[in-house]
């Protein structure tokens, strides 16, 4: 898809697109240094390059495709307990429901088949903007997390996504079950960085990334021992509803890694699940909600150990949304 532009007053390349096209200021200088933008019929890959009135601008976004699969035996034997269910699908986008256990995209230290193997092994067409391992990917969600996801099918539908990403027109509600209660629905606001005393970890640190979550409380377990609670992020740091939760002394069920010391030995994973997500399609500006279902063994816990007619009325898509009233 190609779409051309006259420059009507001086400005720089890179700022001009963001006025004129719907994308993230990341997309854009994608779109730049990998030469799908021409001023006066030349290919430019300089971001801050000034233009002058009356030149014409072509941006030509690339074709999304249906990538080649890398070991098609390994991944199907790597993908065969996880369960990826299509919550919606049309001809630009694809909303999924994230089995827990499986990462997003590959990276280094990835040995297993990922989200982006399973939709190359079912020939989804996707977006190429972001790149061979995140073909696709708008926005991710940790391994061990369940839930929502949004996937783009074009790279027009992705920068769009990406877009609402940034200006927060999209967005994603969680749910968590906690091993000790909040003690009011509050926001936290603190910057995140690597630990310096454990990789694998994020910590609050002092000249970390801005980090800002609300969380509201929903429903008490029978024995007033847990929690369910909802999470909304501000920010999308990587680990960020826990590293905050850690940091007020609430841990996630099973969140071994930050700080649970619970003796609930059959838990295999922590209890956070992405339970919905709103968005504007990128093509058609329709207003858009989906819910992603609870995954088995985080239903079963509440079933188990909460009110559930207590708990479905709480998990109202309604109710969680105004439940963040206070943020306002």
């Amino acid at each position: 898809m190609n779409k051309n532009f006259i420059v009507q007053e001086i400005n720089r390349l890179d700022k001009f697109l963001s006025l004129n096209i719907e994308a993230s200021r990341n997309q854009i200088e994608q779109l730049i240094k990998k030469g799908f933008v021409r001023v006066d019929g030349k290919k430019i890959v300089k971001t801050g390059l000034k233009l002058k009135e009356n030149q014409n601008i072509e941006v030509n976004f690339p074709k999304a495709e249906i990538s080649e699969i890398k070991d098609k035996d390994f991944i199907i034997e790597s993908l065969k307990d996880k369960n990826v269910q299509i919550i919606y699908e049309d001809e630009y986008i694809l909303v999924l429901n994230k089995p827990y256990n499986l990462t997003v995209h590959d990276a280094p230290s990835v040995k297993d088949a990922t989200l982006v193997d399973w939709l190359k092994l079912n020939n989804i067409s996707l977006s190429t903007i972001s790149g061979e391992e995140r073909h696709g990917i708008v926005h991710r969600l940790d391994k061990g997390t369940s839930g929502v996801m949004v996937i783009a099918k074009t790279n027009e539908a992705h920068a769009g996504l990406a877009k609402q990403l940034e200006d927060k027109s999209m967005g994603r509600y969680y749910l968590a079950i906690l091993d000790l209660s909040l003690k009011e629905n509050l926001i936290i606001e603190k910057p995140i960085a690597r630990s310096p005393n454990n990789r694998l970890k994020m910590a609050i640190v002092k000249n970390g990334k801005l980090a800002k979550s609300a969380f509201t409380k929903l429903a008490p377990s029978n024995n007033e021992k847990y929690e369910l609670i909802a999470c909304k992020l501000f920010t999308g740091r990587t680990h960020q509803i826990r590293v905050h939760l850690a940091s007020i002394n609430r841990h996630i069920l099973g969140d071994n890694l930050y700080g649970f010391k619970g003796d609930l030995n059959k838990i295999n994973r922590f209890y956070l699940h992405a339970y919905n997500l709103y968005l504007i399609h990128p093509i058609t500006n329709e207003k858009m909600s989906f819910t992603a279902k609870l995954s088995e063994d985080m239903h079963d816990f509440l079933e188990n150990n909460f009110n559930m007619e207590n708990v479905n009325d709480k998990i109202d898509e309604t109710y969680i949304t105004s439940s963040f009233n206070f943020t306002n």
